[in-house]
C-alpha cells in the first residue's frame, strides 16, 4: 500500500482583525478614549451648573431678539411662551420677519396682538454681501435692541420652547457667573430615528471631551461651548466687540462670537437649560442633513481638521464595537469595553438632556446605536465638505457661499 497521507490540519483562523496586533492596539487606544469620554461626561453631569427657577423681579431692561424666517409653524408657540414670562419687569420682545414667504409676520401678530412689549419688523432685503442670514438679521435685530435703554440682550431662535421662568433665570445666571454671555443648552428633542441618532451628539461632543467647569471659568476660545438656540449677553459687553458684526460671515456665529468675547477678556459660560429651555431643532432626516451640511465643513478647521477628527472617532466609536463583533481573546475584550464606554458616556449625556422625563429603554436603545450615530455625522462631515467644495451649501433658500 502506498503510505497515506495525513489529511491537512483545520486551517487556523486567519483573520486579520482578529490576529492583527496593530489592530488590537488601535482597539485598546480606541477604548481607552472611550472610557476618558465617559469619565468626562459623567463629571460634567454631575458638576455643570443649571438654570434655576428665579425668585426674585428683574428691574433691568431685558429685550429678547427673534430672527425668524419661515417660521410660521413654530414662532406663534414661542411668542405665547414670552408672553407668560415671569420676573422680568421690563422685557422687551423683538421679532424680524427675515424675508419669510409662509406668514411668519402675520401669524406672530395674531398672537401679539396689543401687547406693547412686543414689536413685529419684516425685512425683504438680501444679507449685505458676505454676510449670512442670520448675523445679519441678529445686527438689525440688535440695533433695534439697543435703540433704547437695555441692560441685557437675548437671542432666541424661533424653534425654542420657554418654561415661565427661563429669560429671568438667563439673566440672574449671568449675574450670579460673572459671565458676559450665558449659554442655557436647551433639552434637544428628537421625534423621529434620524433625529434621536443625530441630535444628541451636540451635547455630547462637549460633555465628553471638556472639563465644563473649567472651561466655562476659561479665556482661552478653543474651549468655548455655546449654542444659538438660546444665547444671553449682557449688552454693554456685546456692544464692545460690535455685536454680530464681529461675525458676519461665519456659519456658526454663536461659537465665534463667544471666541471673540474671550478674545476680548470677557467670560462666557454654557449651563444646562434645567427643564427651562427645549428645542425641536430638525424635523427628519431632510432637516437633519441641510442642517448640518451647512456648518460641519468649517466645524474642524477644514479638510485636514475633519480627517483628523473623524479618524479619532473611528479609532474611539467604531474600531472597539468591530472588535467586540469579530475579534477574538484580547483584542474583543477591549472591544467591548471600549463599546460599553461609549454607550455609558451617550447614556449619561442624554439622561442630563432630557432628565427623568425621557424612558431609560429609550435611552439604552439609542446609545447602544451610538457607532451608527458617529458613521452618520462621519458622512454628514464629508456632504459638508463635498457641498462646500461646490459651492451648494445653502440653508433656507439662500447660498451659504461668501460672495
Amino acid at each position: 500500500m502506498g503510505n497515506a497521507q495525513s489529511p491537512d490540519p483545520a486551517p487556523r483562523n486567519c483573520c486579520v482583525i482578529e490576529n492583527s496586533v496593530s489592530f488590537r492596539r488601535i482597539v485598546a487606544a480606541g477604548s481607552v478614549l472611550s472610557g476618558l469620554a465617559a469619565a468626562a461626561t459623567i463629571v460634567n453631569a454631575a458638576t455643570m451648573r443649571a438654570l434655576v427657577r428665579p425668585q426674585d423681579d428683574i428691574d433691568d431692561p431685558v429685550v429678547v431678539c427673534i430672527p425668524a424666517r419661515d417660521e410660521v409653524a413654530t414662532l406663534p408657540d414661542l411668542l405665547r411662551d414670552l408672553r407668560a414670562q415671569t420676573h422680568c419687569r421690563s422685557l422687551r420682545v423683538l421679532v424680524l420677519d427675515d424675508g419669510s414667504v409662509d406668514g411668519t409676520a402675520d401669524a406672530a401678530m395674531s398672537v401679539v396682538g396689543s401687547d406693547r412689549r412686543f414689536t413685529i419688523e419684516r425685512s425683504t432685503a438680501a444679507p449685505p454681501a458676505g454676510w449670512t442670514g442670520k448675523a445679519a438679521a441678529c445686527h438689525v435685530l440688535a440695533e433695534l435692541a439697543c435703540a433704547q435703554p437695555v441692560r441685557f440682550i437675548a437671542f432666541v431662535d424661533a424653534d425654542v420652547r420657554l418654561d415661565t421662568g427661563a429669560i429671568a433665570a438667563a439673566v440672574s445666571e449671568v449675574r450670579s457667573s460673572g459671565a458676559s454671555l450665558v449659554s442655557p443648552w436647551p433639552r434637544q428633542e428628537a421625534n423621529t430615528l434620524a433625529e434621536a441618532l443625530v441630535q444628541p451628539l451636540l451635547r455630547f461632543s462637549w460633555m465628553s471631551t471638556l472639563p465644563v467647569r473649567v472651561a466655562n471659568a476659561s479665556y482661552m476660545p478653543s474651549t468655548v461651548v455655546a449654542c444659538g438656540q438660546f444665547l444671553m449677553f449682557d449688552a454693554d459687553a456685546y456692544r464692545s466687540i460690535g455685536g454680530h458684526r464681529s461675525v458676519f460671515g461665519s456659519p456658526t456665529e454663536d461659537l465665534d462670537i463667544a471666541r471673540v468675547l474671550r478674545r476680548r477678556g470677557h467670560r462666557t459660560a454654557v449651563v444646562s437649560g434645567g427643564g427651562l429651555v427645549r428645542c425641536r431643532m430638525y424635523d427628519g432626516w431632510a432637516d437633519v442633513r441641510e442642517g448640518y451640511t451647512r456648518w460641519l465643513w468649517s466645524a474642524f478647521g477644514g479638510p485636514a481638521g475633519s480627517v483628523a477628527v473623524l479618524s479619532a472617532v473611528s479609532v474611539a466609536y467604531l474600531a472597539p464595537p468591530v472588535a467586540a463583533v469579530v475579534g477574538s481573546g484580547r483584542t474583543r475584550m477591549w472591544g467591548a469595553a471600549g463599546y460599553a464606554a461609549a454607550v455609558l458616556a451617550r447614556a449619561v449625556s442624554a439622561r442630563a438632556d432630557s432628565g427623568p422625563e425621557t424612558s431609560v429603554s429609550r435611552t439604552l436603545a439609542v446609545s447602544s446605536a451610538h457607532p451608527v450615530s458617529a458613521l452618520i455625522y462621519a458622512a454628514l462631515t464629508v456632504d459638508s465638505l463635498r457641498r462646500r467644495r461646490n459651492g451648494t451649501t445653502r440653508w433656507k433658500g439662500r447660498s451659504l457661499v461668501a460672495a
